[in-house]
């Protein structure tokens, strides 16, 4: 269903679905860092090793971007399952 236009003239479209995260979405993004899956890849280019410059970089989004992404991402904490079989054999 459409629901007006965005600031820049682009259609804006209203989700039907009642599960859906967000209400509005756009078919053309003007950024890429709005689409779908972008923060996503944030986070798992993140979680690979690569850096904020490199990940701005591929994406095609400001490093600002990046860096307030990851800064709203929970933290990985391993299950208690995890941590129990974990051996430490180094000096304390």
């Amino acid at each position: 269903m459409k629901a007006g236009r965005s600031t820049e003239g682009t259609q804006r479209y209203r989700c039907q679905h009642p599960d859906c995260d967000t209400k509005t979405f756009m078919l053309n993004y003007r950024y890429k860092a709005c689409e779908p899956g972008i923060k996503e890849q944030v986070v798992d280019m993140a979680i690979n090793g690569s850096g904020i410059r490199d990940t701005a970089r591929v994406l095609k989004i400001n490093k600002n971007t990046v860096i307030s992404t990851l800064k709203k991402v929970e933290p990985y904490r391993p299950s208690q399952s995890q941590v129990s079989g974990f051996k430490y054999h180094g000096k304390p």
